[in-house]
Formats: C-alpha cells, structure tokens, sequence
C-alpha cells in the first residue's frame, strides 16, 4: 500500500485545502502505480507542525519573512558561486563553509 506523508506547517491550509490535496496526491500515486485498482489503498497522511519546530537555514521559521529572507540569502549565495560546478566537491569549492 502506497503511504503518503505530507508535513506541513500548522494553519496554512484550510481542511477544503488538505483535502484536494489529498486527492491529488492520491490521483498522482495511482498514476504511477499505473492501476485505478490501487486507488483504495493509496494512505495519505498530513500532519500539521507548530511553527516552533519549523527552521530554516537554521533559523525559528517565520512564515512569509522567513521564506523571503531565505530566497534573499540563497540569491546573494548564488551569486557568489565562480563558474557552473557541476560535483559536490566542486561546488564545495566553490561556495565554501565559513565559520
């Protein structure tokens, strides 16, 4: 049986939302299971998360600021990187740790 987790954070879907979405994800594993007879086994669990134990990039998340702020840092990170690095190593190289 096919189980699908969704984690998300607490209260930024309605149930109507949950639910569609559920069904899309079920529509998409029957897809790929390549059988409507896999439909009625397909689980779909989705979890809500207090937005405690959310973080990004090691931050507390935020909601709105915090996605922004991130897309703002992996921009200005992008824009560091020298060449087109197409290897962990080489993007290691690349864009190193700094501590």
């Amino acid at each position: 049986m096919p189980f699908v987790n969704v984690k998300l954070v607490d209260g930024v879907f309605t149930p109507e939302e949950k639910h569609a979405m559920a069904k899309a994800l079920t529509d998409v594993m029957v897809k790929f299971e390549g059988s409507e007879a896999f439909r009625e086994v397909v689980w779909v669990l989705i979890e809500e998360l207090h937005t405690d134990g959310w973080h990004i990039g090691g931050r507390p998340f935020e909601g709105p600021k915090s996605l922004m702020n991130t897309l703002g840092k992996s921009k200005a990170i992008y824009e560091t990187i020298d060449g087109h690095p197409t290897t962990r190593q080489e993007l290691a190289r690349a864009a190193p740790v700094h501590s």
